[in-house]
């Protein structure tokens, strides 16, 4: 054998054991601490859901998620700084649908992409609004309460949390798939909105699950429907507005992991399957439902395309709706 082959085969199981040597350290992650980016400050119920899914997806991982939060401007800080990391892994983004799902359809400007800066993981949690009632409102049911609205112009209103707010938003869908026209009336809020709601000031509202079922259970509001396809886990005895007569409606306040863009497939995969193993934690999982809220999987990309139509649809709200966007 000459010399020259010898050399070249020397130099081709070099680059073969420097390609192994990459795929093995890729096939690591993660092999420090990961960075989960939280949009709201500490204490707060996005954050105590945040924190479950660290804490879980830490034992699953092998490695601790740290939890960092960073609230403001709508979640648009943290959502910021989350798509201009190092796309490898080790800044990770809770977002919310206010901040991705929303909040491209309200905000005029951002500095950032979200479609191209945040590659999405995989949903985390699906928390249902409830549609609640005044009790003196002669309405058992969605088909009695649309018809009394449609009989009565102008003398019912709705609450919400705020111009642009998921329970703004979906008051406004509300409207438009019941063909009905009702006041809006902004809090400063959702819970704000309590005390016109219990005293029928405003005559209805669609707010979170955790904050209007007790409302409902003690009898100080009526619950008519739940505004996920899926009736919640909290209160499987309210049906949906789906199954009430408004087959399209399917609103949530949903969480899910998203990485800088650019991140590597097999890192996504890796987190993504960390999503899929904790909805198998019976502890988080007791954890998030006592919240209200329902736990959710998906793929990367079936989380890409839940998005995409959920910025889609709010944009489309936002525009019928005559709603200013924010500069």
């Amino acid at each position: 054998m000459s010399v020259f082959p010898a050399r070249l085969l020397l130099a081709i199981l070099s680059i073969l054991a420097i390609a192994c040597g990459a795929l093995a350290a890729e096939g690591a992650y993660p092999k420090r601490p990961v960075t989960m980016v939280v949009t709201f400050a500490a204490g707060g119920s996005s954050d105590v859901l945040a924190r479950a899914v660290a804490a879980s997806m830490s034992h699953e991982l092998g490695e601790q998620i740290v939890v960092d939060n960073r609230p403001g401007a709508g979640g648009q800080i943290g959502a910021e700084l989350v798509a201009h990391a190092a796309a490898d892994g080790y800044t990770i983004l809770f977002g919310t649908n206010g901040t991705l799902g929303i909040g491209p359809a309200l905000y005029e400007h951002l500095r950032y992409d979200p479609a191209r800066d945040l590659a999405p993981v995989g949903i985390l949690h699906k928390l249902p609004l409830l549609l609640i009632i005044n009790p003196s409102i002669p309405a058992k049911n969605l088909q009695e309460l649309i018809a009394y609205a449609q009989k009565n112009p102008g003398k019912l209103s709705f609450a919400s949390a705020g111009v642009g707010s998921v329970s703004h938003l979906a008051g406004e869908l509300f409207m438009e798939e019941a063909k009905i026209n009702i006041l809006h009336v902004p809090y400063k809020g959702g819970g704000a909105a309590v005390p016109d709601l219990i005293s029928g000031r405003v005559s209805m509202m669609l707010e979170t699950i955790p904050n209007a079922l007790p409302l409902a259970r003690s009898g100080q509001m009526r619950a008519i429907a739940v505004t996920t396809k899926e009736r919640s886990a909290a209160a499987p005895d309210i049906p949906t507005l789906a199954e009430s007569g408004l087959p399209n409606f399917d609103v949530s306040a949903w969480t899910g992991l998203f990485v800088p863009g650019g991140t590597p497939a097999a890192v996504i995969d890796r987190l993504n399957a960390g999503t899929r193993a904790i909805a198998n934690d019976s502890h988080y999982v007791d954890l998030v439902h006592k919240m209200g809220t329902n736990v959710a999987t998906s793929s990367p990309q079936e989380f890409g395309a839940f998005v995409q139509d959920d910025v889609a649809r709010w944009t489309k709200v936002i525009a019928h709706a005559g709603i200013k966007k924010i500069e």
